[in-house]
């Protein structure tokens, strides 16, 4: 009886990752945006990013910008809202991913963000699959990020505390 050929099996056990040859910090900042429909409903603005999460609004510091700066600029840019009102810092996330072969630690500072003025014209960036306004029980629901989710209960209690 002749040996097996493993020789087509090869291709799946030699796939090995190049190793972590640097670690990065990146220091990024967002916003809970929220506004009050005409019922004085609660709404929460979420944008789904292309592998289709829903998420909210955020991106890199910039040098001499300030974490609260950042998430102003960061709606106004992915959302198209200019007219905003920062309601104080909520908290910070940490994650981490890998790119290639450099294991990227990020920090996300996160403010509550009250959209001001007309804020049905929001309008996502072309890499955005969408953007939307959600009531906040269907923002809980769809945001794919447990502690941006705790964030999102921790920006309810401040809205309703301060009667924002």
């Amino acid at each position: 009886m002749p040996a097996p050929k493993f020789d087509n099996f090869k291709k799946y056990f030699n796939r090995r990752k190049p190793s972590i040859q640097e670690i990065v910090r990146e220091p990024t900042a967002g916003g809970i945006v929220f506004r009050r429909n005409k019922d004085d409903e609660v709404e929460i603005l979420l944008i789904q990013d292309a592998k289709d999460r829903w998420t909210i609004p955020k991106g890199h510091i910039e040098e001499g910008e300030t974490a609260q700066q950042t998430a102003k600029r960061e709606i106004g840019e992915e959302a198209g809202l200019t007219n905003t009102e920062v309601h104080g810092w909520l908290g910070k996330i940490h994650f981490r991913y890998r790119r290639v072969d450099k294991l990227v630690l990020m920090t996300t500072q996160i403010y509550l963000v009250k959209a001001l003025g007309d804020t049905n014209a929001i309008q996502k960036e072309e890499w955005m699959n969408g953007i939307k306004w959600f009531k906040f029980a269907d923002a809980l629901d769809a945001i794919e990020y447990e502690d941006i989710g705790k964030l999102m209960l921790l920006a309810m209690k401040k809205i309703r505390q301060e009667n924002l």
